[in-house]
């Protein structure tokens, strides 16, 4: 693709970046990127993304807005209240950027759809706030061989991996098995700092960019961990599991299920 005059006035502070320049935003231009949820994290994600220029977002949300979701989902407004979620945020990202094609899926995300909906994408963000959809983005990742950014919000902290699969630790290395239902709290018994949400999700989209780009370095075998409060980052290095039931040696999993449901957005 070639950048016209209004295109290289738009992105010309990627342009003038000497490892971005026109090659990298065109290739930017030529990237799709999935955001499963349109949410806290989904939806700095998605501004930021569609922004960049980005040239075709995909977002994936059952849910419609609630007026509790404006303290951190900002790509909703007070209006949208009782819109489906994908509307809204399609709506929005059109606005900010009428270059983008965005495709809305008002759906959940199951093991019958996931890798249908993934297959045309090169990137997926994982906006989710249960452990069930998690686990299941993380296989369905690993099967349809997509690069995934993991993230998870509580209270005032935060983390985020990115997965290569086959290349890398996955979600299960780290974490076997959803925990049981009700062991741990969700953002509505437990709260969230809604500015916690803005952080971690544009740290993901940070994350997609700089894979379209082939740009540093990916959080790939790595867990970032952020505490608001103390203002602190925590990068702890992580390993692929020979017994992790997806992507070990003898794997166990060899197909798509739904997990049990089980909501919290954070692990501890």
């Amino acid at each position: 693709m070639n950048l016209t005059d209004s295109q290289i006035e738009r992105y010309s502070r990627h342009i003038i970046l000497e490892q971005v320049g026109l090659a990298g935003q065109e290739a930017l231009g030529r990237a799709k990127v999935l955001i499963v949820g349109a949410g806290g994290l989904g939806s700095p994600a998605a501004l930021y993304l569609g922004a960049a220029g980005v040239g075709t977002l995909g977002i994936a949300d059952a849910d419609a807005v609630d007026l509790s979701n404006l303290q951190r989902q900002v790509i909703h407004h007070t209006a949208d209240v009782g819109r489906p979620k994908v509307e809204s945020a399609a709506e929005r990202i059109r606005a900010l950027n009428p270059e983008v094609t965005v495709r809305a899926y008002p759906e959940r995300v199951r093991a019958a759809n996931a890798l249908a909906i993934m297959r045309d994408y090169d990137f997926v963000i994982d906006g989710t706030d249960s452990f069930a959809a998690k686990f299941l983005l993380n296989d369905a990742a690993y099967f349809a061989g997509k690069p995934l950014s993991h993230a998870g919000i509580l209270r005032f902290e935060g983390q985020l991996t990115t997965i290569r699969p086959g290349a890398s630790a996955c979600y299960r290395c780290l974490f076997r098995e959803p925990p049981p239902a009700g062991a741990v709290p969700s953002c509505s018994q437990a709260g969230v700092l809604g500015v916690l949400a803005g952080v971690v999700g544009c740290l993901q989209a940070t994350e997609a960019i700089k894979y379209i780009l082939g740009l540093g370095e990916l959080l790939t075998d790595s867990l970032l961990t952020y505490d608001a409060l103390a203002m602190r980052f925590r990068k702890v290095a992580v390993r692929r599991s020979p017994d992790c039931p997806l992507c070990g040696d003898r794997p166990s999993i060899k197909e798509l299920v739904d997990p049990e449901e089980a909501a919290c957005e954070l692990r501890p």
